[in-house]
């Protein structure tokens, strides 16, 4: 039976290259990463409102 490289791609992390990178993988785990770090920073709505309350 022949193994394949679904573990290589399970195991596989963020790192700031992938911003660089062709690979289609990475292009992917870098946006991913710069749309969670985009809502981490910016908030929610419930912060807004308590503001102006």
């Amino acid at each position: 039976m022949k193994k394949n490289n679904s573990s290589k791609i399970a195991g596989k992390t963020f790192e700031p290259s992938d911003y660089n990178s062709e690979n289609q993988l990475e292009m992917g785990l870098a946006q991913t990463h710069e749309q969670a770090s985009d809502g981490y920073y910016e908030g929610t709505i419930d912060q807004e409102l308590e503001k102006n309350e």
